[in-house]
């Protein structure tokens, strides 16, 4: 599809600009800025305020400061390399000028003896005595129009400087192309926003230090840009996968009866509605893309069990993936009942599986005699192959990655669910999955009793050693969490193998072990211990935070818990409060404790919603912390701050959804404008969604 010619001095050659060589343009590539376009949205940081002042005194040191000086002597450096001063006075204090390695040839024609220069730099106080070291500008009286009176500062890598890229960016900006508004105007006028032309004027040539704020509406307006080019993007790659012919996959609804009346529960009005969506998606004759969301204990699994047998009520098979071997085993434990129920047939599949076990499973699931398979990334080998396949159930997304559902893709798969049981704050879920449709369970089965929470140093742990004895000995089986498999001379936390052993030493062989780097079977038959009872006290690091379900656990301690984020601690607590007991979650904390660990702390102690919990987490943590950026997917955007402009990306995702219904193909003045945003913004993989050029 081909670009607008106005926007073709935006894709030039970073030579093309002033001041940029081969050199340089080499370093600005290595730095992501590939185009002149990029530097338009490479913004300023801050701002330098270079006003002039009637003397250094008119500011506090450390400042920067501008003043008009008379040049007195010169003091060249005793040793090669030594510091050069020049005396200076300002008509009310004297000024002392500093350079390092300088050569006195140069300073004695840039400041003359007797001279008046305008100087321009940091100044400090020395000894009592005005110092300024290496000033920024040294300029003649009559040049003082030259000096910008608020000078912007551009975040740099090494070998690149703040003059010479303010240089190519104002050259940038003199080629900058007139463009139509690609924001519905109601949106712009209502905002309040300056045009786009304006926005980048104002924040590249700022007026002040202030211009540069968050919420400036020239910022807030680029930062809609970036998040509405988002958004077009997912919008139409949502729309290019629902132009796929999917296959409609429409349940008579008697397997997931069957398996309603089998529960001693009635299911809650979120699971219900979930159902509903999920089962009306499949039955649409394009491809489901959807996301279910839920926190802790909120009954995913149920929801997607019943999506399972609405795909097996139409003739096809269906597959639910889990990241973990553990997880998938404990899966079909769960699944096993309500499959009998429903009168269908599950297997589990995971790299285990070997010789005549493995061929009988592939076998079936070639000839359709087997309806659902629980498993691993295994069930992606070339060898396995579904006679129908209709379903794909994606458990804990951020741990699959893009390659492996594009091999899901190739397997024929007609729709894909994927389930997360880590509450997303609704920024990044519109920021990661904007292309989804989103369904949330945000209502706990009844029956699920609060976790008492509560918070206590770690120099009361003999006590609460004493106490946890005392649980087991009544028939109370608990989890310890530790934050590192084995001690480090770098941390001083207490590691999963020291606390094992201390617990062992006071309860004998109730006390287990599992951490990620023990052999799977390991692991596994330590776990199936825990699970049946034998073992009653499981220590572990965080490879329990997914999945594990023993309801007789209902005591969780968590040591050094302010070495966690709140999104993990809610996910461990989550292990507990599955059975009838009354369950407690005890985070052990080394004192004295930062602000920050601090109110982690008392937000969990405060509340068990995971929503509310996630959006405090973004708050403390930021984006890219919270999901873990590389794996998450979670895009990173120049100009917005997905912690800060939360608002915006869900009126992005609305303006986005909006335009693309009236006009799909952005073919009206309006679409032709969002097309030079995708262009600009370099959202190639949108353009190439579209099919009219």
């Amino acid at each position: 599809m081909s670009r607008s010619d106005r926007l073709n001095p935006m894709f030039a050659g970073l030579e093309t600009l002033e001041g940029v060589g081969p050199k340089t343009a080499k370093i600005m590539e290595s730095a992501g800025l590939r185009r002149p376009a990029d530097l338009l949205f490479l913004l300023p940081h801050s701002a330098i305020d270079r006003t002039r002042r009637a003397s250094v005194r008119d500011v506090v040191p450390p400042a920067v400061a501008t003043v008009e000086v008379a040049v007195g002597q010169h003091h060249p450096p005793r040793n090669k390399g030594g510091r050069y001063r020049v005396d200076l006075f300002d008509g009310t204090e004297d000024v002392q000028a500093v350079w390092f390695h300088a050569r006195g040839d140069y300073l004695t024609r840039l400041m003359p003896q007797g001279s008046r220069r305008l100087v321009s730099g940091k100044v400090e106080l020395f000894d009592g005595l005005y110092q300024m070291v290496h000033p920024d500008y040294v300029l003649l009286p009559d040049e003082a129009d030259s000096l910008p009176l608020c000078e912007p500062v551009y975040p740099l890598v090494a070998g690149l400087t703040q003059k010479g890229m303010a240089k190519a960016v104002r050259c940038t900006l003199d080629r900058a192309p007139q463009v139509v508004e690609w924001i519905e105007p109601s949106v712009v006028s209502r905002e309040d926003w300056p045009d786009w032309a304006t926005a980048l004027h104002l924040l590249h040539h700022p007026a002040t230090p202030e211009a540069l704020a968050p919420f400036s509406p020239a910022r807030q307006r680029l930062a809609y840009d970036e998040l509405f080019a988002h958004q077009l993007t997912l919008a139409l790659a949502r729309a290019d996968r629902r132009r796929v012919a999917g296959q409609a996959t429409v349940g008579t609804g008697r397997l997931v009866r069957r398996v309603l009346d089998s529960l001693p529960y009635q299911p809650t009005g979120a699971q219900t509605r979930a159902v509903a969506e999920i089962s009306a998606d499949m039955a649409e004759p394009h491809r489901m893309n959807r996301l279910l969301q839920g926190d802790v204990g909120a009954g995913k699994t149920l929801v997607g069990f019943l999506a399972l047998l609405t795909a097996v009520e139409a003739g096809g098979q269906g597959v639910l993936m889990t990241p973990t071997e553990i997880l998938a085993r404990q899966h079909l434990e769960s699944l096993a009942p309500l499959a009998e129920a429903a009168g269908v047939r599950i297997e589990v599949l995971t790299g285990r599986d070997k010789g005549g076990d493995r061929r009988a499973k592939l076998a079936a699931l070639a000839d359709g005699s087997l309806h659902l398979l629980v498993g691993t990334h295994a069930v992606f080998q070339p060898d396995v192959i579904f006679h129908d396949l209709r379903l794909a159930i994606v458990d804990e997304q951020h741990r699959f990655g893009v390659a492996q559902r594009m091999q899901l893709a190739a397997k024929g798969v007609a729709d894909v669910l994927v389930m997360t049981a880590t509450p997303i704050p609704r920024s990044l879920s519109l920021a990661s999955y904007g292309d989804m449709d989103v369904s949330v369970l945000d209502e706990k089965p009844p029956g699920r009793k609060p976790i008492t929470t509560a918070l206590m140093a770690t120099e009361r742990l003999e006590e609460v050693i004493a106490t946890l004895a005392a649980r087991v000995a009544e028939g109370r089986q608990a989890y310890w969490v530790c934050p590192l498999v084995e001690d480090s001379e770098v941390v001083d936390y207490a590691s999963a193998e020291s606390r094992f052993a201390s617990l062992r030493a006071v309860m004998g062989d109730d006390v287990g072990l599992v951490h990620a780097r023990m052999p799977p079977a390991e692991k596994d038959a330590v776990m199936a211990r825990f699970a049946s009872g034998a073992v009653r006290v499981l220590v572990a690091t965080t490879v329990i935070e997914v999945g594990v379900n023993v309801p007789n656990a209902s005591i969780m301690v968590i040591e050094r818990a302010e070495s966690f984020g709140l999104a993990q601690l809610h996910q461990l607590r989550g292990r507990v409060g599955r059975g009838a007991e009354q369950s407690t979650c005890l985070l052990l904390y080394q004192a004295p404790l930062s602000e920050t660990a601090k109110r982690r702390l008392m937000i969990l102690r405060e509340t068990e919603d995971g929503f509310r919990i996630a959006e405090e987490d973004l708050s403390i943590r930021g984006a890219g912390d919270l999901i873990g950026t590389a794996q998450s997917g979670l895009p990173r955007f120049r100009i917005a701050d997905l912690e800060r402009q939360a608002g915006l990306m869900a009126l992005a995702q609305s303006d986005a959804r909006t335009l693309l219904t009236r006009d799909p193909d952005l073919t009206s003045p309006r679409g032709q404008a969002a097309r030079d945003l995708l262009w600009l913004l370099g959202r190639d993989e949108a353009i190439k969604l579209l099919r009219v050029g």
